[in-house]
């Protein structure tokens, strides 16, 4: 995103844009990537409200957050694109409040990846997250991306 500064994120996470809604896909390769047609939207605020349930030393995914509510809604997945879009949102909105913060340095990428995107970029979600005990790594020699190290042993399960 840009122009982070001009952007009123706490706005648009209360925009719900006609959300939650499903869609019927016909284009075969995504069908058999995602294993069916019936896709998902949640709206920002949802997102926001999951990353929220992830206590100090855990983490969660996109990933993770994307399969819960697909499983919450009867839909076969969530939509991979907004999905990312909304986790940033639910990210920056937290970084413009005061008061009443998102956990969002918890929510990591697919593999347990740190998310440029976030406010602060990577390096303030690894100080964030080396603070509550985690181990970020390194990988790459041109195109540097960060993880987090075991990852899988601190996830936080959505029932």
């Amino acid at each position: 995103m840009a122009n982070e500064d001009k952007k009123d994120f706490n706005a648009m996470l209360m925009d719900r844009k006609d959300m939650p809604k499903y869609q019927v896909i016909t284009d075969k390769k995504s069908i058999e990537k995602y294993g069916g047609d019936r896709m998902y939207f949640a709206p920002p605020i949802d997102y926001d409200r999951i990353m929220r349930l992830v206590p100090c030393g855990k983490l969660i995914t996109v990933g993770d957050i994307r399969e819960y509510f697909a499983r919450e809604s009867g839909a076969d997945f969530t939509e991979p694109i907004t999905a990312g879009i909304f986790v940033s949102i639910a990210a920056w909105a937290s970084y413009q409040r005061d008061t009443d913060e998102t956990p969002y340095w918890r929510t990591l990428k697919v593999k347990g990846e740190l998310n440029p995107k976030y406010p602060g970029g990577v390096e303030a979600q690894k100080e964030l997250l080396e603070k509550e005990g985690h181990i970020v790594i390194q990988k790459g020699r041109t195109n540097i991306r960060y993880y987090v190290k075991d990852y899988e042993k601190a996830l936080f399960l959505l029932e």
